[in-house]
């Protein structure tokens, strides 16, 4: 298996929720000492702050750094091994005021990163994407699907070169922001009426450090064009927010009946439930531990990549995968899965 010892990793999007935390597991955990990091991103104020944080570490350098511009990719690239791609547009609202921004950064960018792989030969590229691009209803699912594309194509030519190319899917990474989590919270500190656009909605959902360990643990599995797909427990998004309020409501002086769950109307793309696999997809996919693993369409041989992946619980998959089949935790498991993640209060 693929290892990150010794290995130049460069994270993009390094001041964002992944990002930040992919440096720190990669600094602080089982990887460290073992692996040169460095990060670009476009936010100032955030870049400094994190530079502080790891100025200890002399084998770390986040610097200042846009996807959009290729000449700075290209020089960013040179002598990494390891490209793990976070950066992009990821409110859907956002993209749909704005699509071609989600455009020039989601896809131009992306490209941009794949050609200056390619040209620099690094080993290794990790795209994240998003369960949006399943059966996408928005801009930013459309974009993130098509980014999908983009790394197949470029693992087909990487028959030809020395870059493997692979994605992975994230469900919803609770306390990441923007999730639906810290707006709960905030909320009910305040005392105000929680506001959820659906009753019926339901979503997976996954912790920062599940999402770091799926992107590692690609980074070690891939052979090229995959897409990994966590196993994740699913959640009625009503259920979160109703046993948030019974937790912790009267913590903040609030009378947990005041506190009520208000729908106010689904926003533009957004869906129901969340779909990680399509039927289609299972009929290429296989089933790992903790991970299924669709297969490129076009890749003949990518059967016979099989057996480079250790602990293969099946071969074959049955129908797609989404959060509306259920099930769902109950209170009980809600509060074990925040407290495991460091997520209560």
């Amino acid at each position: 298996m693929y290892s990150l010892r010794g290995k130049k990793v460069l994270i993009t999007g390094a001041c964002g929720t992944i990002g930040s935390a992919l440096i720190r597991a990669l600094l602080t955990g089982e990887h460290r000492g073992q692996v040169d990091v460095s990060g670009i991103d476009i936010n100032e104020s955030e870049i400094f702050y994190l530079t502080n944080e790891f100025e200890d570490f002399g084998h770390c350098q986040i610097r200042f750094g846009d996807i959009r511009d290729r000449d700075t990719i290209f020089r960013e690239t040179k002598g990494i091994d390891i490209v793990i791609h976070a950066a992009a547009l990821k409110h859907v609202s956002i993209c749909e005021i704005s699509p071609y921004e989600a455009v020039k950064t989601n896809l131009l960018g992306l490209q941009n990163i794949i050609d200056a792989a390619l040209a620099n030969s690094v080993e290794k590229v990790i795209f994240t994407s998003s369960d949006k691009a399943v059966n996408s209803s928005s801009s930013m699912g459309a974009s993130k699907f098509l980014g999908e594309s983009l790394i197949r194509a470029a693992s087909g030519i990487h028959l030809k070169s020395k870059t493997v190319f692979a994605s992975t899917r994230f469900g919803n990474v609770l306390g990441s922001r923007g999730s639906v989590l810290p707006v709960f919270l905030e909320q009910i500190v305040s005392g105000k009426s929680v506001t959820l656009t659906d009753r019926r909605m339901t979503r997976f959902i996954m912790g920062t450090k599940d999402a770091v360990q799926l992107i590692l643990d690609s980074v070690s599995l891939s052979v090229g064009g995959e897409i990994f797909i966590s196993k994740m427990p699913t959640i009625r998004i009503q259920d979160l927010a109703e046993f948030l309020i019974e937790k912790i409501a009267a913590r903040y002086g609030h009378n947990q009946e005041s506190i009520k769950v208000i729908e106010t109307g689904m926003k533009i793309g957004e869906k129901l439930y969340e779909e990680l696999m399509t039927e289609a997809e299972s009929s290429r996919a296989i089933e790992l531990e903790r991970y299924f693993v669709v297969l490129p369409l076009y890749d003949v041989a990518a059967r016979n990549l099989i057996s480079q992946y250790p602990g293969v619980i099946s071969l074959e998959t049955h129908g797609e995968y989404t959060s509306a089949n259920g099930p769902y935790l109950d209170y009980s498991e809600i509060e074990r899965f925040l407290v495991t993640n460091n997520l209560l209060c």
